[in-house]
């Protein structure tokens, strides 16, 4: 039992818990199916999910080409969504991530709601023509990420005018949350304009402006909210309607990444936990762990030999529209994300890149189950963990 209100979407009421998406293959079936049995909404990374199939990645290897890497893709978030779909028995919602940075978002969205999928998460880039790519799919639920009131605004307004709506908006602290952050540089993560109290006033503010109160759109904020205290403001004095939590549910039994990669992010100590330039344009946050403290060390000297000219991928897969290794960006991260996030999932430490928020998690270093973390977050209230026979 708990004392908030339901987050309901489309008439369905869940608990005011979302788990973020993390690729690649961090959120996938197992993750997102758990969180949704205790009737929350699970969510699926689209990203380069083929790393979860054998067969997949094995096909991937024989004659490689963009087209079929993404056709591989497509075929592993089917077999995502349909897993989880089964496996979580009904309750909650199962999402999918797709994050509008990566070149064949259209098709993964597609996809995604071809398979069945309850709802469509977008960030990582205005997701303006969202309700075009969904329009032959009306009942999957549809929920941009933002991060400050402005680009709320804008999305409003040019879905107001396709006369589709948000069904939830994620409202994404850059300063607090993991991987790529809403912000336009590394200094820009900590503008007052993010503060989760100021963006959540100022968008009530813009639903009256907009005649929309009466919908009722729920606020769903993201960063740093896996604390009960936290929550409990976030829902109760600032009027948000949930919270999505990434960092702390990566590092529970049921996430899809390997025990090392939980160790890992369970592990960090916040000194460890560093922003840098991603390779997709954004500012980034991670662990300083031996691949990163050795990319930061020779970053200079990579952007400066950064080539204009540079189109070719180094993995084949051109994975993303804007990639500062691919097209010579000498501001942009110089090293291959699908390929670090690959190394990460396999909880390879010495070669991955771990995205992690930075706040404390609720257990530690202790890695837990879904449902003693949905517990915890709801309630305040630690289960002791269970003694080895």
């Amino acid at each position: 039992m708990h004392d908030f209100s339901p987050l309901t979407i489309r008439g369905k009421e869940l608990i005011p818990i979302v788990q973020g998406g993390m690729g690649v293959g961090v959120s996938a079936s197992g993750l997102s199916s758990a969180v949704a049995r205790e009737n929350g909404i699970g969510t699926i990374a689209s990203v380069d999910l083929r790393h979860l199939h054998a067969d997949l990645l094995a096909q991937s290897k024989e004659n490689p080409t963009q087209e079929k890497y993404d056709i591989l893709n497509r075929i592993a978030l089917d077999r995502e969504i349909q897993a989880a779909l089964k496996q979580s028995e009904g309750q909650g919602m199962i999402a999918v991530n797709v994050m509008k940075a990566v070149k064949d978002h259209p098709a993964l969205v597609r996809q995604a709601c071809e398979s069945g999928a309850h709802a469509i998460v977008m960030g990582a880039g205005l997701p303006l023509d969202l309700p075009e790519m969904t329009e032959d799919h009306p009942d999957v639920a549809l929920f941009p990420i933002l991060s400050e009131s402005r680009g709320i605004n804008i999305v409003l307004k040019r879905w107001m005018k396709k006369n589709r709506l948000p069904d939830a908006i994620v409202i994404e602290h850059p300063s607090h949350a993991a991987g790529h952050l809403g912000a336009a540089s590394i200094a820009g993560v900590n503008d007052e304009r993010f503060e989760f109290k100021r963006v959540l006033e100022e968008t009530f503010e813009l639903f009256k402006k907009l005649d929309l109160e009466r919908e009722k759109i729920p606020l769903i904020v993201a960063g740093g909210m896996a604390n009960f205290q936290k929550i409990t403001t976030a829902l109760k004095s600032w009027g948000a309607s949930a919270v999505q939590i990434g960092t702390a549910f990566a590092v529970t039994h049921e996430s899809d990444a390997h025990i090392n990669f939980k160790k890992t992010l369970a592990g960090a100590k916040i000194e460890q936990i560093v922003e840098f330039m991603s390779v997709a344009g954004l500012p980034a946050r991670g662990i300083k762990t031996k691949f990163l403290d050795s990319y930061l060390k020779r970053e200079s000297i990579l952007q400066a030999n950064a080539k204009a000219d540079q189109r070719r991928c180094t993995q084949g897969i051109n994975c993303l529209s804007v990639c500062g290794l691919r097209d010579g960006l000498e501001k942009v991260g110089q090293f291959c994300i699908d390929l670090k996030l690959a190394a990460a999932f396999r909880g390879e430490t010495d070669k991955g890149l771990f995205f992690r928020g930075k706040d404390p998690l609720p257990f530690g270093n202790a890695i837990r189950s879904v449902k003693e973390t949905v517990h915890y977050l709801l309630t305040g209230e630690q289960i002791p963990a269970k003694k080895s026979a």
